[in-house]
């Protein structure tokens, strides 16, 4: 019996050749099905190849000083700021400590402020605990060591919380374990069970929890230490009690770096696309001589470290993606921002304008000018597509969508632009879809409707496999959406 080359081939195993069978036919292309949720560029999930463009990273700009840390039960260490938004309120939540090395004692509290705007922000006097002195202050917990070393709520956004529990927290070091607090208003707090809900696991610094609707879950973001680095572990739980035991979270072939604090939360609006501003640490890398920051009015025992922050993201489970390993936000000129543990990100990323998100950060930790300025960010942009003045293309991934038209977040010069094609699932343009069919997009807006002559209605591509391509001159790209 002859056998024909071109049926089948020759493999060489241990020496010998072994005919083999037909290869078959590589399976189909795994196809996106995004549904109408906006989809952000802060990974490579949608996109298959780019031609001249890249992905870009973008700063955060800084605003003004929104608290400074003088009250008398705040200081110098005050650490682990969280911001919710709560409707129309903004809520801010914060460990008191004027003194170091209290972290285990009665000194801790934990601190509470509101804003109507993320900009100015007001510490009520709640009267609910003695300290230094005066019932006229802003703490909502008190004399539970070690739960205001690191108290860290969030807004419950399960279906069906109960009323009283709208509100959620963890809070314990290693030794006690994390214990799961409640509340209904944000300010009263009560422990939900008598026994830690985690008890594996580091745990000395912010971790944090928040419910799932991607996962259907509450994930827990915790600090794990693996061959003396400071790294992020996981754990998850359906009903906020029982948890898994904690995992490592992966970064892919990136090096690992010491991250203090990781800030993991879901995007509000993305919250399949949990966003992490982790506090990159770097240990004893001095930039400000103890004397320099003795004068600064700091203990000497926190002026050997620098830190950043950088920017990570999930779409759940244990894999980060670190697209970039440059620094989200730079410590800046002085060198104040240049000791140790200063530069650390609150938890939250909110909304405080048309176009606008906000994000905070400690400046000046361990000094007496310790404070929490506002950086803000155009909303979606954290991440761009970039093209140059001389143009590039983007291609996505096969992808199915539900709605009837594409809206993009962009940004162009008065010389750039972006053009949308519309291809089939093999890459073929769709009549009507075309580049030539293509209106050119120029501007700056956070949601613009693409059209090809005039039109924008995609109803009939709509539960079809295709792939879009961005033909783009001068320009950024932050994210993209089909709507109704």
């Amino acid at each position: 019996m002859r056998f024909s080359i071109e049926c089948l081939g020759l493999v060489a195993l241990a020496g010998l050749w072994i005919l083999t069978a037909p290869r078959a036919e590589a399976a189909e292309e795994a196809v996106l099905d995004i549904g109408s949720r906006l989809e952000l560029f802060v990974d490579r999930f949608l996109i298959e190849r780019m031609e001249g463009t890249a992905l870009a990273l973008h700063a955060p700009v800084e605003a003004e000083s929104v608290i400074a840390f003088d009250r008398p039960w705040e200081g110098k260490y005050v650490g682990y700021v969280t911001i919710i938004q709560d409707g129309d309120l903004f809520r801010m939540y914060y460990r008191g400590m004027p003194e170091a090395g209290t972290d285990d004692s009665d000194e801790p509290v934990t601190c509470y402020a509101e804003s109507k705007d993320g900009v100015i922000w007001t510490r009520p006097n709640l009267s609910l605990f003695e300290v230094h002195g005066t019932t006229e202050n802003n703490v909502i917990l008190a004399d539970m060591p070690p739960f205001s070393h690191n108290f860290a709520p969030f807004l419950d956004t399960r279906p069906g919380v109960p009323a009283d529990e709208r509100f959620k927290a963890v809070a314990g070091l290693q030794r006690s374990g994390l214990y799961a607090f409640a509340s209904g208003d944000g300010v009263h707090w009560r422990r939900m069970q008598d026994e830690p809900v985690i008890t594996e696991g580091h745990l000395d610094s912010q971790n944090l929890a928040f419910w799932s609707d991607a996962e259907q879950c509450y994930c827990c973001y915790l600090r794990l230490w693996a061959e003396g680095v400071r790294t992020i572990g996981r754990a998850t739980s359906t009903d906020f009690r029982t948890w898994t035991s904690p995992e490592f979270m992966r970064f892919g072939d990136t090096p690992m770096e010491h991250l203090y604090t990781n800030q993991t939360h879901a995007y509000y609006r993305a919250p399949h696309i949990y966003i992490a501003t982790a506090a990159r640490f770097m240990p004893k890398r001095r930039v400000v001589s103890v004397e320099r920051f003795e004068a600064l009015g700091g203990d000497a025992d926190y002026s050997g470290d620098c830190s950043d922050t950088v920017l990570l993201s999930s779409r759940g489970g244990l894999d980060y993606e670190r697209t970039f390993m440059e620094g989200f936000v730079r410590p800046g000129m002085g060198l104040s921002n240049w000791t140790s543990r200063t530069n650390y990100p609150a938890c939250g990323i909110v909304p405080t304008g048309d176009g606008e998100m906000s994000m905070y950060i400690q400046r000046h930790y361990g000094q007496p000018s310790h404070r929490l300025q506002r950086l803000t960010l155009r909303t979606d942009g954290f991440v761009s597509v970039n093209a140059p003045y001389a143009g590039g293309e983007m291609f996505t991934k096969p992808l199915r969508f539900s709605g009837k038209r594409l809206a993009i977040n962009f940004a162009t010069s008065a010389a750039g632009s972006v053009w949308v094609e519309i291809q089939d699932g093999k890459g073929t343009p769709i009549d009507g879809f075309t580049l030539d069919d293509a209106d050119e997009i120029i501007g700056d807006e956070i949601e613009r409707t693409v059209t090809w002559q005039g039109t924008r209605d995609l109803s009939a591509l709509a539960g079809r496999t295709v792939r879009l391509r961005f033909v783009m001159k001068d320009a950024d790209l932050y994210s993209l959406a089909f709507r109704p």
